[in-house]
């Protein structure tokens, strides 16, 4: 996209010209400077963070002596550097714009000129050059050259997913030498006609060294620094931000935690970026320690800005992940422990259960998922065996065979489809193990095999009827939180009812359970699954300790109980106080003003006090806003989100329910809009196209961050601040 100069009445832009163009500086005083020097009004409200990031002056208006040329690609400005030349008679001097143009491409040139002289060229007095900019030797400029390319090839690789090993070779025993990929496209871009890497290989070929692996390492970590700097300077300038942490995910052998950003950016736009991965090693409080430092000290954010998190995790470390997440909870009060919008709230609780009966259904239903996203003729093969099954019923079974093609396995009511699916499931997963027609790989009909066998065990039928029937009273609740704005306000005052119901069944347990027991039997029975107790409890017990253990009652204390009481635990976790506060603060959109006909309560927002710019002003900024969405808006419909309440022109005149908008739109309860997801679409691409064994840290933040343009120079400067002992001397002639 080219860049655009900011200067009244100037149209030049970056596209059709050879001016360099500027950004304007971050600190404060001069930003101002500049922005009263180029005579644009309307940007005097806009933060220098901003101005930075979207405005640029060309080097049209700028003394020549101001603009250095430190390499034949980069252009800087003295950093006191002020913008004086302008057309327009309001600003400090004004003259012919041809001449100027011609002076400041002349002094451009003269400037490149000397920066690709060899090192004997002439050299001011002071040890400087001869525009005033640092002095630097051929051998530093071309090593400056060398590590451009090396970035180039770096950030290309991030970008399209090309791995550091080859997708078909194991990693090398010794990492003294660079992985292959990266060696054969640094030989490519020789072959190109790259002269610096040429000569630079030319001189390391008796070492057979390329670039050492720690080398390599180096500028994937400042690669990775220069990439996060960028993103997160819309969030710096948001200030307030979510914590969102995904499944875990293993890299080079290690279990790394996805975390995400969600803020409201200065367009008043919700957004969900990728900060990056963190080790996910050792015990909780090491954990939580090394998270906090992954936001504080690499993305320079404060926790005490975080006003909320949520988490989705599952098998063995879901409990781990949860503990974490609490430990934050009691360092950062404000960071408001909710649901994850991204996953249904029945599939986050039924994660978060560590029963081994549980977590064998919650694998086998994600090895069903990726069993029938192979290949279209599987999905045929179920709608088949739905078919059968569902003879004299065809209703039923169009109904099923429309849920079948979507992902049912991640729904609200997963767990009822499942039941109503067992037998169809079964009936096709034996037809594929048998693949009497041949149809199948050997690779299908033992994975159908491996389903079949889980899905036929008694312990799997007797988990999936428990959890349909205790999570059947959070389905509407949940539906309701992933729904509109309105049905997300409504929903926090439903919560009281759907634990009421759960502890009612906990009380009458024994009754829940016989009844929940014997629709069990009868789905078994239908399937000639024989009634019994997990081989794995007798295996645990002493010799006859077991014997006298009946199925029904076994199945009461170490499944149905333990289920009901974690679905109550766990609400009242993600469920607090201060959680359900910050939802019904949601009456500030007008639609649900309205829905309420504007009788509202006011205390839900005091735990946000801190947050707002007048809090004095509060109640009467309240009453104003009531009164503007009853009194004076007939017939007009009302915003129902917070997006469209924040895009209003006036909202601006209230402050501080702008702010307390902000601080709620960025909850991660609230659902994202498909433009806000992109980056969590992209991590899931990542993960699912790239092998466990070729992932990298730093290239998976280029590849998910894709819309983050590289500044290859900078990443050049950065790596020499990082790295100073890397500057390269003399060589002997």
């Amino acid at each position: 996209m080219p860049n655009f100069c900011a200067a009244l009445h100037c149209s030049r832009m970056s596209s059709h010209s050879v001016l360099a163009f500027f950004r304007f500086p971050r600190d404060p005083e001069r930003c101002k400077k500049w922005v009263e020097n180029c005579c644009r009004s309307d940007l005097r409200d806009k933060t220098p963070e901003h101005l930075n990031k979207y405005h640029r002056l060309c080097a049209r208006h700028f003394e020549p002596d101001l603009i250095l040329k430190t390499s034949p690609f980069r252009t800087v400005l003295k950093d006191t550097a002020i913008p004086t030349i302008f057309d327009h008679p309001s600003c400090k001097r004004a003259n012919n714009q041809e001449a100027e143009d011609d002076a400041t491409k002349a002094k451009l040139k003269k400037v490149e000129e000397e920066a690709t002289t060899d090192k004997d060229g002439s050299q001011s007095a002071n040890g400087q050059d001869a525009d005033g900019g640092p002095q630097l030797s051929s051998e530093e400029r071309e090593h400056r050259e060398y590590l451009r390319s090396l970035f180039d090839v770096v950030v290309m690789m991030g970008k399209q997913n090309i791995p550091l090993h080859g997708h078909s070779e194991k990693e090398p025993r010794s990492k003294s030498f660079t992985p292959s990929n990266f060696q054969a496209l640094l030989e490519y871009r020789i072959n190109a006609g790259d002269e610096v890497l040429r000569r630079k290989f030319e001189t390391s070929a008796v070492n057979l060294e390329y670039c050492s692996s720690t080398q390599l390492q180096q500028m994937l970590e400042v690669s990775e620094k220069c990439v996060r700097e960028e993103l997160l300077a819309d969030v710096k300038e948001a200030r307030l931000f979510s914590l969102v942490m995904d499944n875990l995910v293993e890299i080079s052998g290690e279990n790394h935690l996805p975390l995400f950003v969600r803020f409201v950016d200065q367009t008043n736009c919700l957004r969900e970026e990728f900060l990056g991965f963190v080790l996910f090693e050792g015990e909780v409080e090491a954990i939580s320690e090394c998270l906090a430092a992954e936001v504080m000290e690499k993305c320079g954010m404060r926790m005490e800005d975080c006003r909320g998190q949520a988490y989705f995790s599952t098998g063995v470390f879901a409990f781990k992940v949860k503990a974490v997440a609490m430990r934050l909870c009691e360092q950062y009060p404000l960071a408001v422990l909710t649901p994850s919008s991204n996953h249904s709230l029945n599939i986050f609780l039924a994660n978060s259960m560590n029963f081994t009966s549980v977590q064998l259904v919650m694998s086998t239903l994600k090895k069903i998922e990726v069993f029938f996203g192979k290949s279209p003729s599987l999905q045929d093969q179920l709608e088949n065996a739905i078919s059968i099954y569902y003879q004299g019923n065809e209703e039923k079974a169009a109904l099923l065979k429309e849920t079948c093609r979507t992902n049912w396995t991640e729904q609200h009511d997963t767990f009822e489809l499942a039941v109503d699916l067992l037998e169809s499931l079964l009936l096709c997963m034996d037809s594929v193990h048998d693949n009497e027609e041949l149809k199948w790989s050997d690779e299908i009909a033992h994975n159908a095999f491996v389903i079949s066998e889980a899905l036929s065990d008694f312990e799997c039928v007797m988990t999936l009827v428990v959890l349909k029937n205790t999570l059947s009273f959070s389905r509407a609740f949940g539906k309701n939180l992933q729904g509109q704005t309105s049905e997300v306000f409504f929903a926090a005052s439903s919560l009281t009812a759907v634990l009421h119901s759960l502890n009612e069944v906990l009380e009458n347990i024994e009754v829940y359970h016989e009844f929940w027991f014997e629709e069990a039997v009868s789905l078994a029975a239908a399937l000639e699954i024989p009634v019994k107790i997990p081989r794995l409890f007798f295996r645990k017990q002493r010799p006859n300790d077991g014997e006298d253990v009946q199925p029904e009652t076994y199945y009461k204390v170490h499944l149905t109980f333990p289920v009901v009481n974690h679905v109550i635990k766990e609400l009242n976790d993600v469920f607090s106080d201060n959680h359900l506060n910050a939802l019904k603060s949601l009456f500030l959109v007008p639609a649900i003003m309205g829905q309420l006909r504007f009788n509202t309560e006011e205390t839900s927002m005091d735990i946000y006090k801190s947050d707002l710019p007048n809090p004095d002003t509060l109640p009467t900024e309240l009453n104003c806003w009531k009164i503007k969405w009853k009194h004076g808006t007939k017939n007009v419909t009302l915003p129902a989100t917070i997006y469209e309440t924040l895009q209003l022109s006036d909202v601006k005149f209230f402050p501080n329910v702008c702010a307390l908008l902000k601080v709620l739109c960025c909850l991660p309860v609230l659902s994202l809009a498909d433009r806000c997801s992109s980056a969590r679409r992209r991590l899931t691409a990542y993960l699912q196209d790239t092998p466990a064994k070729h992932r990298n840290r730093s290239l998976a933040v280029f590849n998910i961050n894709c819309g983050v343009g590289p500044d290859l120079d900078l990443m050049v400067e950065t790596y020499l601040k990082m790295y100073p002992n890397k500057e390269p001397t003399e060589r002997p002639a």
